[in-house]
């Protein structure tokens, strides 16, 4: 292992991963700063989200977050957890569905599941697979897939 390496205390190299492991997040309750924040920073202000009675015209009855936002809260919420802190090399992709809306009100927490581990031609590093599941107060599964991550080895 590499002494640069600012590992948090609840870290876990690629080693320390088993198949199955899983984890739940702190949760977190959506807000109106939410929606507006995410619009002005990218300049999406599509009335679904931006404009109420636009909203309650549609499917979902009122405003709701934007899909990127609930899956970069995740990854907020995610990241609380510590298991990637000083161990994590890179975020190599993912498989993502939106499932059901995500409104002002709601609150949303992360489950995740260690879904596979590989590891690379480079015995200082593998790849884990995670299943996460983004969910509300009510269980419902908001947004779903794989999150596919690049660890440092603890046997590096």
């Amino acid at each position: 292992m590499s002494t640069t390496l600012n590992v948090g205390p609840n870290a876990k190299f690629f080693d320390d991963f088993e198949v199955d492991q899983s984890w739940t997040t702190p949760r977190r309750t959506i807000t109106e700063t939410d929606i507006v924040m995410f619009a002005g920073m990218t300049g999406d202000f599509n009335p679904v989200h931006t404009d109420e009675e636009f909203a309650k015209t549609t499917p979902f009855g009122t405003r709701i977050l934007h899909g990127p936002a609930v899956f970069a809260i995740a990854t907020g919420l995610e990241f609380r957890l510590g298991l990637k802190e000083g161990t994590a090399i890179a975020f190599l992709g993912m498989t993502w569905d939106l499932k059901a809306p995500v409104k002002i009100g709601d609150t949303i927490h992360v489950y995740q599941k260690v879904a596979a581990i590989r590891p690379t031609k480079n015995p200082s590093r593998g790849i884990v697979n995670f299943w996460v599941e983004v969910r509300n107060q009510e269980g419902t599964v908001c947004q779903e897939g794989e999150w596919k991550v690049m660890f440092h080895s603890r046997a590096a």
